[in-house]
Formats: C-alpha cells, sequence, structure tokens
C-alpha cells in the first residue's frame, strides 16, 4: 500500500480543514484520482435501470407491500406513508441512491473503542439526517401544494430526439450533485481547497448537513417509477402535511442500508478495518477521496452525458444488455 502513504502539501496545509478533508493525502493521488474516475465512468456504461429499478427495486417493494407496487393504487394517505418509506428503502440501490455511498469513506475514523466508533458513526448520521429532512420534507410539501402542475407530474413523452421538462429537471439536479461530489472528492485527495474549509472551522459539522441536503435533493429530479407514483398520489391529494411527510419517509428509507453498511463496517468488522486504516494516515483520505469520486462522476455521466448519448447530441458508448 506504498501508494497510499502520507505527504505534506503546502497548498493545502497538513490540518484537517472539515470532516472531509483529514489534512494527509496520498502519495499518489493523481493514482487513486484517475482510478476513481475511471471506475466511475465504467459504472455509468454498466449500469442497467431496467435491472436495478425493476429487478431489484419493484421485487424488494411488492415483497415488502404484499402486492404489485407499480399497478396497485394507493389507497389513501395511512397507505401512502408506508408506501413511501418502503419504496425508499427497496430504491437503495437505483441510479440515484449510489451517490449515498460517497458518504461511506469520511465516516471510518480511527477509534479503537467500539463505543467510540459507534458515536463516531451514529453522529454523522444524525447531522445528514438533519440535512437530508428539511430539503425532502420542504419539496414534499411544494408537491403537495402545485405538483399536479410539475414536470415530474407528468406522463406525457417527448417526441424522439428532445428533453422533456421531466428529463431536463432530472440532469439539473443530478448534474450539479454529481459536480459538487467531484470537487469533494479532488478535494479530500488534495488536488483542491477544501471548500468547505472555511464554513466547518465556524460548523464542524456543516459538511454531513450538507452531504444530507444532498441527499433531499435526490427527490427533486428522481424519475424511479415507484418515486413517481408517490409523487403524483401526494401531488393528487393537495395536502403539503402529508407530502413533507411522505417525501422525508422516502429519504430516510434511502438511507437505511447505507446506515447499516458503514455501522457494520465500523462497529462489528471495526477492528481489522481500523488497524489497517491507522497504519497509514492517507488511507482515510484515499477511501473518502475515491468514493466521492465515483459517486460523482457516475452521478454527473450517467444523468447527463449518458443521455444526452442516448439522444445522439454527443457520443457515449451503450452496453449491449441497456439496448
Amino acid at each position: 500500500m506504498s501508494d497510499l502513504r502520507v505527504v505534506s502539501t503546502p497548498a493545502t496545509g497538513t490540518s484537517r480543514t472539515s470532516l472531509f478533508v483529514n489534512g494527509t493525502f496520498p502519495r499518489r493521488r493523481m493514482l487513486v484520482v484517475l482510478l476513481s474516475v475511471g471506475f466511475g465512468l465504467f459504472l455509468s456504461y454498466a449500469w442497467s435501470a431496467k435491472f436495478v429499478d425493476t429487478e431489484i427495486g419493484t421485487t424488494t417493494a411488492n415483497a415488502l407491500l404484499g402486492h404489485d407496487a407499480h399497478k396497485t393504487p394507493i389507497a389513501g394517505i395511512a397507505t401512502g406513508v408506508v408506501f413511501a418509506f418502503v419504496t425508499g428503502l427497496a430504491g437503495s440501490f437505483t441510479a440515484c441512491n449510489i451517490a449515498v455511498f460517497g458518504a461511506v469513506g469520511p465516516m471510518l475514523g480511527e477509534l479503537t473503542s467500539r463505543r467510540d466508533r459507534f458515536l463516531h458513526t451514529v453522529r454523522p448520521l444524525g447531522w445528514m439526517a438533519a440535512g437530508m429532512i428539511p430539503v425532502s420534507a420542504a419539496y414534499g410539501a411544494l408537491v403537495g401544494l402545485v405538483g399536479t402542475r410539475m414536470p415530474q407530474f407528468s406522463t406525457a413523452s417527448s417526441p424522439a430526439g428532445t428533453l422533456s421538462a421531466r428529463s431536463l429537471q432530472s440532469m439539473i439536479t443530478f448534474g450539479l450533485i454529481g459536480l459538487v461530489m467531484t470537487v469533494l472528492g479532488l478535494a479530500a485527495a488534495g488536488l483542491l481547497k477544501d471548500p468547505l474549509g472555511p464554513l466547518s472551522r465556524r460548523f464542524p459539522n456543516a459538511p454531513m448537513v450538507l452531504l444530507g441536503a444532498l441527499v433531499g435533493g435526490f427527490l427533486i429530479g428522481r424519475p424511479y417509477p415507484l418515486f413517481r407514483d408517490l409523487f403524483r398520489h401526494a401531488a393528487s391529494t393537495h395536502n403539503p402535511l402529508y407530502g413533507a411527510a411522505a417525501f422525508t419517509l422516502q429519504s430516510l428509507g434511502n438511507i437505511v442500508v447505507m446506515s447499516l453498511l458503514v455501522l457494520v463496517l465500523t462497529y462489528a468488522l471495526g477492528g481489522p478495518l481500523q488497524r489497517w486504516l491507522s497504519a497509514s494516515p492517507g488511507r482515510v483520505a484515499a477511501v473518502t477521496a475515491a468514493a466521492f469520486l465515483v459517486a460523482g462522476v457516475f452521478t454527473l455521466v450517467y444523468w447527463d452525458v449518458r443521455v444526452l448519448g442516448r439522444l445522439d447530441y454527443l457520443w457515449f458508448p451503450t452496453a449491449p444488455w441497456n439496448n
């Protein structure tokens, strides 16, 4: 692992500036960046929305709800609340939520006590929820008020070779999210100045709040079929309180799997992992940079470049199983 040893960098300093930038960087940072970007590009090429959304997401939701989640109408507000959380959980591995796993790296600390590791993980998750819930709730309330006039409500097909308003909304939303995560990854690798440094000096938990806000923002552009079913039901009720509650539960369901994964890595399997991380100070930085870069590049390329490629605005390869 000599490629992950630490060097001081005058331009960025050697002290922690935020949760995502710990002041030590991989020696072969360009190798970390190139491998991460390459994997993000491959993932955007290979990702099968049909397989993940239908075979995993819809099948899981059907099993949890006990009926066809997509074809069975949402009967009322109580049913909608259950539907929101279950479909959020079932959609954990959709193309939107792959970005959530960018949060795994920053939460892998170097504490040896199991209690300390547990608290070190739970606290950032709490701050992440604090950033996510207001965004989800606000967007849900907006949908409850005016959702029937929003692009996500429409089921109309756009003419061949053109972008619908719904597609544009998704591209703008996920393009911005992907760009932010890519910048955070480059900062964690030491190639950019930490953009959250000044804010983190005043508010140390600001990075996780920002990450939570990005996760909440997934709903603004999300085309996942089961989420669109929830969107249309919330819009049709014209009830902003229900919209806020349902969208919040959808987002909470989205991060359950990621939260459990982080807890397993840092708590149940924490000993060997922590020893490996603490053996070289740059390893946490490498994991953090790689997680953000893979998630950021994938999100940006999958939702913007690949969509434009499908419309022949530019060239992007299509995997045979996605034809």
